[in-house]
């Protein structure tokens, strides 16, 4: 078992997009109720308030440019990485960023009101934007086949090509692009 800590920084600016089921309250239009609860769509830590980034963004950045890149396993014919990524790696901790949660200024958009892309009806919602951020992942590499040399570059891709967050270019987006930093390898 590894234990990856990587710094990583923001290239793009970051949005997240967290279900929420605030209720509306009574006579309230759909307008005012977007006004006063797209902050819910946050992701906040309970006791100090400040917004994370949710440990699983980084784990399924991981498992999905593995997936994208396809890099086959030397001396094994056509074997990729993909199940070793999805299987043999764990992010656990979040990273908490030192911004509240009143902090975060929104980014009103014409969105599909279903959220499927291509939908006729569209809504005005309301998505938080994160500008900049940066922070400390640490990953568990419990396969020992992923090397130092193969995590740095599926991480580095991951960055680049997958990225965190709601609009990510993953799905079609920009925004959730980040650089690696540094990355201890114990």
């Amino acid at each position: 078992m590894k234990t990856a800590i990587a710094n990583l920084k923001s290239i793009t600016p970051y949005s997240q997009s967290r279900g929420h089921q605030a209720e509306k309250l009574p006579k309230e239009s759909a307008e005012d109720y977007e006004r006063r609860t797209w902050r819910e769509r946050l992701h906040v830590d309970e006791q100090t308030g400040n917004v994370f980034i949710p440990p699983m963004a980084f784990k399924n950045c991981l498992s999905e440019i593995a997936k994208y890149l396809s890099m086959r396993k030397p001396g094994k014919g056509k074997e990729t990485y993909t199940k070793h990524f999805e299987a043999g790696v764990m992010c656990a901790d979040a990273v908490i960023l030192p911004l509240k949660a009143e902090a975060v200024s929104g980014e009103w958009l014409f969105v599909p009101s279903n959220g499927t892309r291509g939908d006729g009806k569209r809504v005005w919602r309301c998505f938080p934007r994160i500008s900049t951020w940066e922070g400390q992942v640490k990953f568990v590499v419990l396969d020992e086949t992923i090397t130092r040399d193969v995590f740095f570059e599926h991480l580095q891709q991951a960055g680049a090509f997958i990225g965190i967050g709601r609009f990510r270019p993953r799905n079609n987006g920009y925004y959730g692009r980040f650089s690696v930093e540094k990355l201890e390898w114990n």
